[in-house]
Parts: C-alpha cells; structure tokens; sequence
C-alpha cells in the first residue's frame, strides 16, 4: 500500500466530554466537499435510556444524505473498505476501545498497529477522528477504567503524530495544536 496521498487527510478532534467535539467535526466533514460516512462506534443498548438518548441526538443531527454505518468493533475493516474519494467520520474513538477492552494486552497492541498502519494508507479519503481526552482527571480506581484510560490516551497520542490538523475543544474554543504546539518525538521503544 501506498501512504497517504495529498488529497488524503487524517483530522483528530479531542477534547474533554460535552465540549463539542462531535459538532466540530461534523462541521469539517461537511466542509470536505466529499460525500461522507458517519462510522458510528456506539453499541446500542435497549436497557439504558440515557444512552439510547445520547445516540438519537447525534443520529438526529446528522444531514440525511451521509451514510451512517456501525462499526463497533470492526472499525478497521470498515475504514479500509470504504470507497475512496469520501469523508470518513469517527465517531468516537473513545467509545470503540471501550467496546474492546476485553482483548488482552498483545491482542490490543496488534489491534492498535493495525488502526494506526489502516490511517496511514489510505486511498483518496479523508478521516476525521473524534477522541476522548480521559487522562485529565484522577486516577480511576479500578482496574478496567485504568486500562481504558491508558489505552485510549497511547492511542489518541500515536493518532496525534499521524493526524494533521490536530483539533482540541475546551471551554467552547476550537484550538488548532498543529498550529499552536510541537509533536512529541516518537518514545524509542515504539519506532517502526
């Protein structure tokens, strides 16, 4: 596979809960001049209101015309086989680890490569990932929040190296950090 071409973009859109972070990048989605598919990582759940409530107000927000396609767990297969030319819309990251949480470290370690290595490749598409930033409060005291917040934070970071702008939404502002920052280098122990 070729790397991304210059008519292919990878956006990632962080940000704390509630800060709007799916209405920005739907704006950009809309923006893109491509026809756009909306990957929809949320499992629905009959037995929770809420979330069922939460699921509504982003299906209800969305232009009829974009595609809507659930991927809970087969995020990667979707992304790769997607048609070219079109804007992809993640929504969210955060939402799709938590469905995979169960897989045991090296499963999830493959799991990760393989998203990062399907973004990095792809075929006349933009992507715009919308990410969960969990990492700003106390540590969780249980095990399962621990893991879920150290996977996705690793994850967003390897997004953010790849990701081009990098978007995050706070206290009602749209901040570009590819205009405003400096990348991290990339940690020894995970250069390819």
């Amino acid at each position: 596979m070729m790397p991304s071409s210059p008519s292919s973009r990878i956006l990632l859109v962080t940000g704390p809960a509630k800060s709007g972070k799916s209405e920005w990048a739907e704006t950009l989605a809309m923006q893109s001049g491509k026809s756009v598919i909306y990957i929809a990582t949320a499992q629905t759940n009959s037995g929770d209101s809420e979330w069922q409530q939460r699921i509504s107000q982003h299906r209800d927000r969305r232009p009829a015309e974009w595609l809507t396609v659930e991927a809970p767990q087969n995020l990667i297969e979707t992304i790769v086989t997607t048609p070219s030319y079109c804007c992809l819309l993640i929504d969210s990251l955060g939402t799709w680890v938590a469905n995979l949480l169960e897989q045991d470290s090296m499963t999830w370690a493959a799991t990760e490569e393989n998203l990062i290595l399907s973004l990095e490749h792809l075929d006349n598409k933009d992507v715009i990932v919308v990410a969960e930033e969990t990492s700003w409060g106390v540590v969780p005291a249980y095990h399962s929040g621990r893991l879920f917040r150290d996977r996705l934070g690793h994850l967003v970071r390897r997004l953010g190296t790849v990701a081009n702008p990098v978007y995050l939404i706070a206290g009602g502002h749209v901040l570009n950090l590819s205009l405003l920052g400096s990348p991290l280098p990339t940690p020894l122990n995970e250069k390819r």
